[in-house]
């Protein structure tokens, strides 16, 4: 969200519903910010599943082929030694590193897409010039309508706004609103 506006909810169960009611009148670039977790706000906000499995998957499986890979490599080409009476390419052996290559790779991946998809390391948002935005962590439940919405207009938006309710509403970057 780069501008639009605010508004602040004393309840979950008041930010649920009106996030609801707004996806009903047919927002749809509208964002949440709750001190907990609420059940069916993903749902609510219609909000895609994540790829983050897809991910762990990916970068699992290029941990485990990249490190049984370095291992056949030094053992079966590179530097051929047999040792103990074992083949060069002695799978069973090979089995705990290469464990242990697809757990790094997955926690790797997991890691780098978690942060991509957050878009961390954020150290400013538009949100954070509201004044008591802080009370986000604490005790109150913020919905923000992106003026970026093909059916957000100021006006229209404030009243669909103030029918919810809310404590108030705030016009967040109204410099270009």
């Amino acid at each position: 969200m780069t501008s639009g506006l605010a508004a602040e909810f004393s309840s979950a169960d008041a930010v649920l519903a009106a996030v609801r009611a707004l996806r009903e009148t047919g927002y749809r670039a509208i964002s949440a910010y709750t001190p907990f977790p609420i059940d069916g706000l993903d749902q609510a906000l219609a909000l895609p599943r994540s790829r983050l499995p897809v991910a762990v998957f990916a970068g699992g499986a290029i941990g485990a082929v990249v490190s049984y890979w370095i291992q056949w490599y030094a053992n079966a080409w590179a530097y051929p030694l047999v040792v103990g009476g074992r083949p060069m390419n002695a799978i069973p052996a090979f089995i705990p590193a290469t464990f242990e290559g697809t757990v790094l790779g997955a926690a790797l991946a997991g890691f780098i897409a978690l942060l991509i998809r957050l878009r961390l390391p954020a150290l400013w948002h538009p949100m954070f010039e509201v004044d008591g935005f802080e009370s986000a962590t604490d005790d109150r439940f913020w919905l923000a309508l992106d003026r970026d919405d093909p059916q957000f207009d100021p006006m229209l938006a404030r009243r669909d706004l103030e029918r919810l309710s809310p404590i108030r509403i705030v016009t967040v970057g109204e410099d270009s609103l």
